[in-house]
C-alpha cells in the first residue's frame, strides 16, 4: 500500500531575516539607547509582541498524508489534530498551479469564504479538493509529482 507523506514548514529566507531583524532592532534599541519611560513601554510591548511571532513561525507546519481512506491534513499549531477528508466525501481531486496572493491572500490559513480554504506554506502548487457540498479546499504541496500518483492510485482509479 502506497502512501503519500509531506511536513512542511515556513522557510523563506526573506521571512526570517525580516523577523530576526525586527527582533534585533528591538533588542538592540532596549538594552543601549537612553529611554524614556514611554519609549521603553514600547520597546517592551514591541519585544513580547514579536517573540511570540517568533514562536509562532518555529512551530508552524502542514502535514498531508494521503492514502487508501484519504486525504488528510494538518496546520499546526491551528489545528490539534488531523482533518480527514474521505474519497467518498471527494467530487473532484487533483493537482494545479494557483495563486497564492491573488487568490487566497497569501500563504498560511487562508480562505476567501466560508467554503474556500487553502492550508499552505510556499509556492504555487497545491492540491484541490472539491467535496461533494461543493466546498473546496487547497492543500499546498512541494511534492507534486508524487501526490499526483497517490491521488490517481486512490481517487481516479475509483472514478473511470
Amino acid at each position: 500500500m502506497r502512501v503519500f507523506n509531506e511536513v512542511q514548514r515556513f522557510k523563506q529566507w526573506w521571512l526570517w531575516l525580516m523577523l530576526l531583524a525586527i527582533l534585533s532592532f528591538l533588542l538592540y534599541d532596549f538594552f543601549t539607547v537612553e529611554k524614556s519611560e514611554e519609549n521603553s513601554i514600547a520597546l517592551f510591548i514591541g519585544i513580547f509582541t514579536i517573540i511570540p511571532v517568533v514562536l509562532l513561525f518555529v512551530t508552524m507546519k502542514l502535514k498531508t498524508t494521503i492514502n487508501e481512506i484519504g486525504v488528510h491534513y494538518q496546520f499546526k499549531p491551528f489545528q490539534f489534530s488531523n482533518r480527514t477528508i474521505r474519497w467518498s466525501e471527494i467530487e473532484e481531486c487533483y493537482l494545479r498551479t494557483y495563486k497564492p496572493i491573488s487568490e487566497y491572500g497569501g500563504w498560511g490559513l487562508r480562505g476567501t469564504s466560508r467554503n474556500n480554504k487553502a492550508y499552505n506554506v510556499s509556492g504555487n502548487k497545491g492540491i484541490q479538493i472539491v467535496l461533494k457540498t461543493k466546498d473546496k479546499i487547497l492543500v499546498g504541496t512541494q511534492k507534486e509529482k508524487d501526490a499526483q500518483q497517490i491521488i490517481h492510485r486512490y481517487f481516479n482509479k475509483g472514478n473511470e
